[in-house]
């Protein structure tokens, strides 16, 4: 078992992504690599080894149970079959009697096609995820596992299969020490015993967990400056001139010492002088040592390829057959539509909902079997396929939202992507009968229909002859086609008309759809080939696809500020802090410019209870779930104090409750602030809190990031000028000023680096000036050095007696003796330990050394670890001992509860904290910030803006196509439908792209938000306005796009007025589209829920627009809701203001009447409502807009 090291950047994951076949196909590789003499083209290397990835990508509605057997049954037994049949030969042979427990577990791994595995038992109880095992995996949004138990996750996913060569990629990133040492002592037996290959890039281990390596691999720079046995490793570097101190992990070290600002506090040389050693010296230095050697005589000597196992490579792309494939996939998508079903209820009573209003505005006893009433059974036939057509848009946000797990599962070959769409495809079959059977159940033998709508959308034999190839490629056709034969060629309408036609014919005529009765069955064949068709792309672009690539982090800076980073070297700093940087040392920043106040946090008592989940409480006797005990404790000024202790320990929601960040749940207990009880308003403009997740908007650079939380946070006398100074103290503290211009970008994607994402974090609360700060991990996902790095910032930081309080896993010695205090807590939130470390943890280690049972710790040991792993629950049961009892009953508890006592009676002169007003900023200024930042957030996301400023060009264009030069063509009301059906029809289908587009974007920037206004930054209401009158410039230039591409080519009248007529009434529209979207995100608690309320309202504008129904043909009880709709109005003031006022004569329904006439008579829009329409079309934006400020300030859908 083999460990990789190496800086940020050196190239670890490429380098295990290339081992294991899965680089990226753009990297150009050259040199060789082979698995037991074959090289890749010979054998299928993704089937026989597997990359377990740094980034945890799960579905969110399986539970943990669910996913890893789905992998266990994707990945198949592998040869355990073979296995177990030779093992069972040799047995007999030798008359060995196997033990009954291993005798049956070898039989039930080897049984292929088990729904549950004993494998996934076992995986599940070595990674400790035993425990939510039936736990779904959650989201941001959807409360589930933990951060730690997803990274387990990602591990037993890959390891639950029969492959036996594993490169996995930072799996101990959020995971405490004591079950990194678990996992990894698992996989060291799996090594050692059944012969697998194993590769680890661990980010920092510690010396317990480094010790079970047997080989090492250090890289830097992109090359192997160490490879070979771990025992070896600290020889060569001594060779090399280099030491290890005594408290020093020896890993750390290994990641240190390749460090240019770094590397000199390790040279023991004092009698020569210190010059730096470059990647390239320690790789020739490695040529001339033996292990070097030794193992240059290992890689030139070749494989026999004879040795090799017929069952050690796999030669198979998929381990199971394509049938299996298919069920196994067909019961995972019949397990998530269940999941869903929430969703799809939803879907189908909007549906019934729908249909009941339709019912009610086309009324059966309205009409007659004449021509005049064809056309209302032409419309109902119509609008009822658009509605089951659009009821498919919220598949889109379910679809794309699974799509990184797909990706995931089909490079590793655990199916085929037909495995994948077939099952989807087939399970909406269902679905789509019953939405189909409540449609056609509710409406068919209740509805009237609209006067004539098909008569304004362009007909086929009304199209220009260059696109009409467009009507008999499009679905909709079809459709039309099949329901209008099979009801206008019924007995019924076989009565003969004026023109000695049949009514059915002559409806069908007219309306360009004259075909025969096989054509019935034509339409039906065509659909069904389209439904292939699509389905078979959707597959093919399932297969050809590449996942949007993830861990690509570039900052953008400019080129000279580029070059000058590159040359500028720093070596005094490291020189002078010449153990782990600022850990040890004092800082030389100990003050800064703006003065604060040091505040103590003092809390007594504290209880925390949740209400029991409603599938447990029939079998949990207490409705509420008590996750705090009895926490007793202080966070004093200047004093750096660790949170503690196993996953579940309750360290999170001690912080979040004592910063006042949890939104549900019961709170019990005596919280103060420098003696006053705690009053939250006040108590978050002085503190500040670092989330684990680092949310940061992405389009903004890190200065920008770090202004904006100054400008608002900071009080109102300080000026800007002061205000920059802070912020670049602030920068060069946190070590943010080399990269202040680089963007910040999304995590995993583009932009900076998880290690100073994490700094940014803390360069946001501490800008602020805050007294007391909370940070929840602040050294996950760093590497040894990146953490040190960041533990110096916060040492930097208590130094200017700030009060600090870290919740934090798995430390480094150096790391763990950088705290003064430390509260360890064990599951079911209570405290066993709280108290000073001490010298070298001497004050921790004798508590615990006190009592009896408890073994010595080892020299060098970590302390931290140690801790752990007396203190777990195995080991309380070993002991017959309760921790948290042995504590209450100590010396130590007594002085801590007077010392709590002390701090709750205010200090002799002291003031309570208070401040005139809730925020540091007027609303102006608020506004001023918030607008700042979206205008530099929407200006760099072209992705966004510039696709639909395309949609628009693209929309205009085909527009254009379709009714070149036919504005004033207007003879007869065949004509004047053309040309309105056409632009009402284009102006909806932009619209509701708008609508649709806003959702992500707003979803997304909601989390910021949550972040941002718990902090006090602002008035959640000034950040919405800030929103909203961004949109406004881009909307603008939307409508402009649209106007002077599709005005003179469809050529309407060229009066200023109608023109102005024409940009107001699609500027104001999509306005309107727009801000709906957004008052839909805010009432929505997820993005899929906002897709369906968004097609929802899709269809009801439509309805009642006036556009099918015009008003003067709807039922009276409905004219109030057609008054509302702003989409009546628009389509009002587009048809008033172009055509309102023209006299020109044209025969419409067999009459001669002016357009002015016809407009009035069928719409009921007179030219003189054009000022109230103007106003209305200007009230809804502003309406809705008021909706999404409303309620995004008083609705919060996140859970803490």
């Amino acid at each position: 078992m083999t460990l990789l090291l190496g800086l940020p950047g050196c190239g670890k994951t490429t380098f295990l992504q290339t081992l294991a076949g899965k680089h990226d196909p753009s990297l150009k590789v050259s040199g060789e690599i082979s698995y037991n003499g074959y090289k890749f083209s010979e054998f299928v290397p993704h089937k026989t080894s597997t990359y377990i990835s740094q980034y945890d990508l799960h579905c969110s509605d399986l539970t943990v149970r669910e996913t890893i057997d789905f992998s266990a049954r994707c990945q198949g037994i592998g040869n355990r079959a073979d296995i177990l049949k030779e093992l069972s030969r040799r047995e007999k042979l030798l008359g060995i009697i196997p033990e009954p427990d291993i005798d049956t577990y070898m039989k039930a791994i080897s049984v292929e096609g088990l729904k549950r595995t004993l494998q996934t038992d076992y995986i599940l109880k070595i990674l400790g995820l035993d425990i939510c095992a039936d736990t779904i995996v959650g989201d941001a949004m959807n409360q589930g596992i933990s951060g730690g138990e997803k990274k387990r996750l990602t591990t037993g996913e890959m390891m639950v299969g029969p492959i036996k060569s594993l490169f996995m990629d930072e799996i101990s990133t959020g995971l405490d020490s004591s079950t990194t040492f678990q996992i990894v002592t698992c996989l060291q037996q799996l090594a050692h015993i059944t012969g697998a290959t194993i590769l680890i890039s661990l980010l920092q281990p510690t010396p317990e967990t480094f010790e079970l390596f047997d080989d090492i691999i250090l890289m830097a720079e992109g090359k192997i400056a160490y490879q070979g046995p771990r025992s070896e490793v600290q020889e060569f570097f001594e060779y090399c001139g280099f030491r290890c101190p005594q408290r020093k992990g020896l890993a750390d070290f290994l990641q240190e010492v390749l460090s240019e600002k770094d590397q000199a506090q390790y040279w023991f040389h004092r009698d020569r002088p210190y010059s730096y050693f470059s990647t390239d010296k320690f790789i020739a230095a490695f040529k001339e040592f033996h292990g070097g050697q030794r193992l240059h005589e290992e890689i030139y000597t070749p494989f026999n390829k004879t040795e090799n196992h017929k069952n050690a490579l796999s030669f198979n792309i998929h381990s199971l057959g394509k049938w299996k494939l298919f069920k196994l996939c067909l019961s995972r998508e019949w397990l998530l539509t269940k999941r869903n079903l929430c969703l799809y209820v939803l879907k189908s009573s909007q549906l019934i909902f729908v249909a009941l209003v339709a019912v009610s505005i086309f009324i059966r006893t309205r009409m007659k079997i004449d021509e005049f009433h064809a056309s209302k059974f032409m419309a109902c036939l119509f609008f009822g396929l658009l509605r089951l057509l659009t009821i498919g848009i919220p598949e889109l946000a379910l679809t794309n939202s699974r799509l990184g797990i797909f990706y995931k599962q089909r490079d590793f070959y655990f199916y085929p992507s037909w495995a994948y769409s077939i099952p989807s495809a087939i399970l909406k079959i269902p679905l789509s009968v019953l939405e189909t059977f409540l449609w056609t159940t509710l409406t068919y033998f209740g509805v009237g229909y609209s006067p004539e709508p098909e008569r304004r959308f362009l007909t086929a034999a009304s199209m220009p002859f260059w696109i009409k190839w467009g009507f008999w490629i499009s679905p909709v056709s079809y459709a039309e086609i099949g329901i209008s034969v099979n009801e206008f060629l019924s007995p019924r309408w076989q009565k003969l008309s004026s023109s000695n036609e049949t009514l059915g014919h002559q409806t069908l005529l007219k309306r360009g759809l004259n075909f025969g009765e096989h054509f019935y069955w034509i339409s039906v064949a065509a659909l069904i080939g389209m439904w292939f068709l699509v389905n078979t792309a959707f597959t093919l672009a399932l297969t050809y696809s590449k996942p949007q690539k993830t861990g690509t982090s570039q900052a953008i800076v400019s080129h000279k500020r580029f070059s000058y980073l590159k040359r500028k070297e720093d070596l005094s700093n490291s020189m002078q802090e010449n153990q782990l940087p600022g850990v040890h040392v004092a800082s030389k920043v100990t003050s800064m410019v703006l003065p604060f106040v040091p505040i103590t946090l003092s809390f007594e008592n504290v209880h925390y209870f949740v209400d029991t989940p409603k599938k447990f409480r029939e079998k949990v006797l207490n409705k509420k779930l008590h996750l705090l005990q009895d926490i007793s404790g202080a966070f004093r000024p200047g004093v750096l104090t660790a949170l503690m202790g196993a996953s579940g320990a309750g360290k999170t929601t001690l912080m979040d409750v004592l910063s006042g960040r949890k939104t549900g749940g019961y709170t019990e207990g005596d919280i103060r602030v420098g003696g006053y009880p705690k009053v939250q308003e006040t108590y978050a403009r002085v503190s500040g809190y670092c989330e684990q997740t680092d949310v940061h908007s992405p389009q903004i650079t890190v200065k920008e990031s770090v202004i904006f939380s100054a400008w608002l946070r900071l009080p109102a006398e300080i000026p800007m000028q002061k205000r920059l100074e802070f912020v670049s103290e602030v920068l060069q503290m946190i070590e943010l000023d080399e990269i202040q211009n680089a963007l910040v970008g999304v995590p995993s994607v583009s932009g900076i680096s998880a290690e100073q994402r994490k700094r940014l974090t803390i360069a946001v609360e501490l800008v602020s000036n805050p007294s007391i700060i909370f940070m929840d991990e602040p050294t996950s996902c760093l590497d040894a050095r990146a953490a040190a790095v960041v533990m110096r910032v916060v040492k930097n930081i208590v130094n200017t007696r700030r009060t600090i309080v870290c919740t934090i896993h798995q430390p480094s010695i150096d790391i763990f003796e950088a705290f003064d205090e430390i509260i360890l807590m064990k599951r079911g939130g209570q405290i066993t330990y709280s108290g000073e470390l001490g010298q070298n943890s001497c004050k921790l280690i004798e508590y615990f050394e006190g009592i009896p049972g408890v073994p010595k710790i080892k020299d060098n040991y970590n302390p931290a670890t140690w801790m752990l792993e007396v203190t777990n629950p195995s080991s309380e049961a070993e002991l017959g001992v309760d921790f948290a009892h042995i504590y209450k009953e100590s010396h130590l508890y007594q002085r801590n509860k007077e010392l709590v006592q002390e701090l709750r009676v205010p200090a002799q002169g002291s003031k309570e904290l208070h401040f005139s007003t809730r925020f540091s900023q007027n609303r102006w200024e608020q506004f001023k910030a918030c607008l700042w930042k979206q205008h530099l957030s929407y200006w760099r996301n072209p992705t966004y803006n510039l696709g639909r400023m395309i949609l628009a060009m693209v929309s205009s264009v085909l527009y254009g196509a379709l009714l070149w030069n036919k504005g004033q063509k207007v003879d007869n009301d065949q004509d004047f439908f053309n040309i309105i059906g056409s632009t009402y029809v284009f102006m909806i289908c932009i619209g509701a792209s708008n609508l649709f587009s806003a959702l992500p974007i707003i979803t997304s920037q909601r989390t910021i938000e949550y972040r941002e206004r718990f902090v006090g930054m602002y008035s959640s209401k000034v950040h919405s306005l800030a929103q909203v009158i961004i949109e406004i410039p881009y909307v603008f230039l939307e409508a402009t796009l649209f106007l002077i591409i599709s005005y003179p080519t469809v050529n309407l009248y060229g009066s200023a007025f109608k023109v102005s007529w024409y940009f107001y009434n699609i500027f104001c529209t999509l306005l309107t589209y727009k801000y709906t979207g957004m008052a839909i995100v805010s009432l929505s608690p997820t993005y899929q829920t906002a897709s369906i309320f968004g097609s929802y309202w899709i269809v009801i504008v439509n309805l009642f627009s006036g556009f099918l129904i015009p008003q003067p043909v709807l039922p009276k009880w409905w004219v109030w809701f057609y008054r509302m709709v702003p989409t009546s109005w628009a389509l009002r003031g587009l048809l008033t203001s172009q055509y309102g006022d023209i006299n020109k004569e044209i025969i419409a329904f067999g009459e001669r009447k002016t357009i002015s006439t016809f407009l009035e008579n069928h719409y009921g829009f007179k030219h003189e409502d054009l000022p109230l329409t103007a106003i209305l079309l200007c009230a809804y934006p502003i309406f809705f807009a008021s909706i999404f400020t409303y309620f995004m300030a008083k609705l919060n859908f996140q859970r803490r």
